[in-house]
């Protein structure tokens, strides 16, 4: 059976909840094009994103990331993998569900924590205890995330390809997302 993307899937979620490994091979899977936010950001600015903040600060990177987004979603179908704090935004919100679909990628705190502990590129984890960090930020984000029409848990067991399966298994649910042909 053939699968044929219709809208462009927005993956919403906490950093370490697969949006970029796991957009990766849906994108690949559904034959369309895969397009990350935070990667058009750095391109864009030519640094990391640290060094956004860094340099200018949470609003303004908050302000580049809505223009992004806006300028992806009116692409060509595909799948699009949001930053953590891009669907907090409810600007941000109304314009993926005006031109795509949310899918949240749901994660637990120990899940989160196991992908995100080593690494030194998420500069909302540079503080003196990131694993209470992180969960304050799972719990002030949860509430928006939970808007996404549509939700993907993820669990430690799951290879890519099995949680790129629950995906697929949740977009089937939506005729206007996905045709089964």
């Amino acid at each position: 059976m053939a699968e044929r993307l219709k809208k462009t899937v927005a993956l919403v979620g906490m950093m370490g909840s697969g949006k970029t490994a796991i957009g990766t091979a849906l994108a690949k899977r559904l034959g369309v094009p895969f397009l990350d936010s935070d990667e058009a950001i750095v391109q864009a600015a030519n640094m990391s994103i640290a060094e956004i903040f860094e340099r200018d600060g949470e609003a303004f990177f908050r302000a580049r990331e809505a223009e992004v987004l806006s300028r992806l979603l009116e692409g060509q179908v595909g799948i699009l993998s949001t930053g953590g704090g891009a669907y907090l935004s409810a600007d941000n919100r109304e314009v993926i569900h005006r031109k795509g679909v949310a899918l949240w990628l749901k994660a637990d705190t120990d899940l989160l924590w196991s992908r995100v502990k080593h690494k030194t590129t998420r500069p909302l984890l540079r503080t003196a205890n990131p694993r209470a960090t992180l969960e304050e930020l799972i719990a002030t984000r949860e509430p928006a995330y939970a808007k996404a029409e549509l939700t993907a848990q993820a669990r430690a067991e799951y290879s890519i390809a099995d949680m790129v399966e629950q995906v697929i298994k949740v977009l089937a649910t939506r005729e206007d997302v996905l045709a089964t042909d």
